[in-house]
């Protein structure tokens, strides 16, 4: 099993390692009897975690977990925190909310966000498609965009149940910008992964580069994960390398800017 380096382990690793102490039995997730990496999660051989880097990014991201979503294998949440070297995570709380998390929010270095689709938006909340119409970071203040991690239903639980998200600007995106994008969707337009929702989040802060490297760190994901679940090889099956290339030029591609 691969030894991570201290400096590589990040907010999500700590928080799987405590909801998982605090878990009264095992978690049992979808092929459970596969022989998974401890960090990435994804199947020993099929692991990651070898090829991911970190990426410079003016942007910090906050992730809220729904209870057991951090021990989800599929959750993509914490490929953001693989490759954003700012990223934080919190168990979701509707009674106790985490102090540290709520002290960031309201921490004025940071101009704090959510990212959310606009028809949720409380009265007078601020709707933006773009972090420059927040005027604060336009005054050196540092995006904190913030994700409601897990099902479709629990983060329209999470928000409406947190009060403390309610004065935040709503970073919302427009059906014209999610029809464009290419990768896999729910059931609806604006069901996206976790993940595929922070790569957008990139293009909102002008880092279309580093959309692509998160999108490139997903695909491999998927493929991965779908690898891992024994789906028998074909001959029109893309070999996994082409994923792993895919993703090292986007991060060269990043570096270069």
């Amino acid at each position: 099993m691969l030894a991570l380096p201290s400096e590589l382990q990040h907010a999500v690793h700590h928080l799987y390692q405590y909801r998982k102490s605090i878990s009264t039995k095992p978690f049992a997730a979808r092929g459970m009897k596969l022989i998974r990496c401890q960090w990435c999660l994804l199947g020993e051989i099929f692991c990651t975690c070898q090829h991911r880097e970190y990426i410079n990014t003016q942007a910090h991201f906050m992730l809220v977990m729904y209870d057991d979503e951090v021990l989800k294998p599929t959750n993509s949440g914490r490929l953001i925190a693989d490759i954003v070297p700012n990223t934080s995570a919190y168990l979701w709380s509707r009674t106790e909310p985490s102090k540290e998390m709520v002290e960031a929010i309201n921490n004025p270095k940071y101009q704090p966000m959510l990212i959310f689709p606009a028809k949720y938006a409380e009265p007078n909340q601020a709707v933006i498609s773009h972090v420059s119409q927040c005027k604060n970071t336009s005054d050196g203040k540092i995006p904190l965009l913030i994700l409601l991690d897990g099902s479709w239903r629990q983060a329209i639980k999470m928000f409406r149940k947190s009060p403390y998200l309610h004065n935040l600007p709503l970073l919302s995106f427009t059906p014209e910008t999610l029809a464009s994008y290419e990768l896999r969707k729910g059931s609806h337009d604006f069901q996206l992964s976790t993940a595929e929702v922070a790569a957008l989040a990139f293009e909102a802060v002008d880092e279309p580069l580093n959309s692509q490297v998160l999108t490139a760190w997903f695909e491999l994901f998927v493929e991965s994960s779908l690898l891992g679940r024994n789906r028998r090889l074909k001959e029109d099956i893309i070999p996994i390398e082409t994923y792993i290339d895919k993703y090292k030029q986007a991060i060269i591609n990043a570096s270069l800017d």
